[in-house]
């Protein structure tokens, strides 16, 4: 099976949204912010609407009136450049305003946040004589050297009862950080949390698939996965049955075909293919299945992916 890209920034919106969401009222988030042409690109854009707002999560009782936010997956590398530059993002967003510094110096930050910590460059700021500390568990302050106050947020080590969606943007998640996000996820009521809280869990379903698979050998974590992965579909106790490693095809497939019968053959292949999906079941493998399934000819099938 090819390996699909982990697509990380939106999991890490979502992820800021929820983990700002007491102050959402006294904040602004402008995802992907161009400050000019496309490759200059801020990750994320906080600004606080009330100078005088503060914000009750930790990684945000850092800002200012203009936070820049730039999240590195874990492929990415955090180097000494990699620093600079997000803090000529914040140099640049600066120089941009309408009007003759617009936007005050003093109140601009940088955020830069990763799963592990960079050693390599903390160990660059020690040479150097940069100023770290440490407020917060994770949450590391770097003064001197800079143009605009800096945080690196290193989310592996961030208090798993404070922060309770960044963390969770890992490719190393096991069957108990699982556990705690359906836990988490299983909390929400609003309509907006959930959607939010649903990009969270694909990104870390994308990264994570083995973790998540063994997951589902847990009946209860499956129907509490499977409650929120999927509930359009509305599926029935009596669908959770085991059915050894075919068990997310063979369900997809049920649940697909009932909804055929129900609602037509076009909503039927649509539901089935949405649950295959949800199963991480790549397009070639899907294709396949609704052709056989559907009596479709590959070019018809080819339309639902």
């Amino acid at each position: 099976m090819n390996e699909t890209k982990v697509q990380w920034h939106p999991g890490f919106v979502a992820a800021m949204n929820l983990e700002l969401s007491q102050n959402l009222k006294d904040l602004t988030f402008l995802q992907e912010y161009n400050l000019n042409t496309k490759p200059l690109e801020i990750d994320l854009l906080v600004i606080k609407k009330e100078a005088g707002v503060h914000i009750s999560n930790a990684i945000g009782g850092f800002f200012r009136g203009h936070n820049i936010m730039e999240y590195k997956s874990p492929e990415d590398h955090l180097d000494i450049d990699v620093f600079y530059k997000s803090g000529a993002y914040a140099g640049l967003y600066k120089s941009y305003g309408k009007t003759l510094d617009e936007v005050k110096a003093d109140d601009v930050t940088v955020s830069i946040l990763r799963a592990v910590k960079p050693r390599g460059l903390f160990r660059y700021f020690k040479e150097h004589g940069y100023t770290v500390s440490e407020p917060y568990k994770g949450i590391y302050y770097i003064e001197d050297h800079v143009l605009f106050p800096t945080q690196i947020v290193v989310t592996d080590e961030l208090d798993k009862n404070e922060h309770k969606w960044i963390r969770f943007l890992s490719d190393k998640l096991e069957k108990p950080q699982i556990q705690e996000l359906v836990e988490n996820i299983g909390r929400l009521s609003g309509k907006r949390d959930k959607e939010l809280a649903d990009s969270v869990l694909r990104v870390s379903i994308g990264a994570n698939k083995r973790a998540f698979e063994e997951a589902r050998g847990d009946e209860h974590m499956y129907e509490a996965l499977m409650e929120f992965m999927i509930p359009d579909l509305e599926l029935k106790e009596k669908e959770w049955e085991r059915a050894g490693q075919q068990r997310g095809l063979e369900q997809g497939l049920e649940q697909g075909l009932e909804q055929g019968l129900e609602q037509g053959l076009e909503k039927g292949i649509q539901g089935t293919v949405a649950v295959l999906r949800r199963f991480g079941h790549e397009n070639s493998e899907i294709k396949a299945t609704i052709v056989e399934q559907f009596g479709l000819t590959p070019d018809k099938a080819e339309k639902f992916l």
